[in-house]
């Protein structure tokens, strides 16, 4: 189901003008390795093709405006072990293409080896959500990525003699290629809040356009193969999965209740934590579904270890539990040809890309 190249070329060619084509431009950084265009324009408006499908423009913080440089230096701090405490992961260490952009393990595991409660969810689109986390405790993609790298994910805590995310950034101005790309791009040395800005701005860029889901979005429905055609019906009518799998996200950004993990001695309260607000209990927040075919194991504690094991409790009306989300879910009886049929649906949400490290700075 690989899509034509000329398909995009369109789009590619509105790089220097357009907004999210610049980031689209720089998703080709995400894509096809660090290859920095002729200008370094500011981007300022959504793309076209992206918004032939639906997708709303993205809001970019003020204090962070995008820029192919930035993006360019971003992809490299994404890719760099050495932002990690102990050396031995990156940002994209949890995010692997071959996974879906999650680390296909059931829970997270971070620096110094330690077990993390959750599993890591993909980065597709993650620039059109405004909370993070399962739980959307973090309000931006800045605050979030200074949680994770001070935080149990990369270890940068400062902590029993381990080095702090002050410490990683004077290291990386001790070498020439970030020194010179921090003071291109910022004005100044690498720190703590430029590093996650520039991370952020690059995490922006990864946009889920080549895929058949834009072109279902987009009215091309005979794209899909039949099996799938018929999945699409049975997806947004009969079983309903349109209740929080819903717009060009695949996700409605809010929090519900399933009941996975609710049966626990000590239950992950999820948005509660956030909120503190009862009816929050155990909810977490819809993921997309695109690249759901790569990204098992599946929910927040990867109970799921398959597809067809995911699609199961959901038709089951999810597990039993005070707080179960009744209004949006419910049991749904499927035949077996009807499963097949809805499966190969999910199966059809594969983004086609691939990744290409970046040289790194020595």
């Amino acid at each position: 189901m690989k899509l034509g190249k000329s398909l995009w070329a369109p789009a590619e060619r509105l790089l220097a003008k357009r907004y999210l084509l610049a980031v689209a431009g720089a998703l080709l950084l995400f894509g096809a390795g660090c290859q920095r265009p002729a200008e370094t324009p500011a981007m300022e408006e959504a793309p076209a093709w992206p918004e032939l499908a639906g997708y709303a423009p993205m809001v970019i913080p003020a204090d962070n405006p995008m820029t192919a440089e930035k993006v360019e230096l971003g992809k490299q701090l994404f890719y760099d072990t050495r932002l990690s405490g102990d050396g031995s992961r990156s940002c994209y260490s949890c995010h692997l293409q071959e996974n879906g952009l999650t680390d296909g393990r059931a829970t997270a595991v971070g620096a110094y080896e330690r077990a993390l409660t959750r599993s890591s969810p993909t980065l597709w689109n993650i620039g059109y959500h405004s909370e993070f986390y399962w739980d959307g405790r973090s309000g931006s993609l800045e605050a979030q990525a200074m949680a994770a790298w001070r935080g149990g994910n990369m270890g940068a805590s400062g902590q029993d003699g381990r080095p702090s995310a002050e410490d990683i950034s004077a290291q990386l101005n001790e070498m020439a290629g970030y020194r010179e790309q921090f003071q291109a791009v910022f004005g100044g040395p690498a720190t703590p809040d430029n590093v996650v800005q520039a991370i952020s701005a690059f995490e922006r860029t990864i946009v889920s356009t080549d895929t058949l889901w834009v072109h279902l979005k987009m009215g091309h429905v005979d794209m899909l193969s039949e099996e799938a055609q018929r999945g699409w019906d049975l997806f947004s009518n009969k079983a309903q999965c349109t209740n929080c799998h819903d717009g060009v996200l695949l996700t409605d950004l809010q929090y519900h209740n399933t009941g996975i993990g609710m049966d626990a001695a000590e239950p992950d309260t999820g948005r509660f934590r956030a909120s503190e607000n009862e009816s929050d209990t155990g909810a977490f927040k819809t993921p997309t579904l695109l690249d759901i075919s790569k990204s098992a194991p599946y929910f927040h504690d990867g109970s799921a270890a398959t597809l067809e094991e995911a699609v199961d409790v959901m038709l089951g009306g999810g597990k039993q539990n005070p707080h179960l989300d009744t209004v949006n879910l419910k049991p749904v009886e499927l035949t077996d040809a009807e499963k097949s049929d809805l499966l190969a649906f999910l199966r059809s949400l594969d983004v086609n890309y691939t990744v290409t490290e970046p040289t790194l700075p020595q």
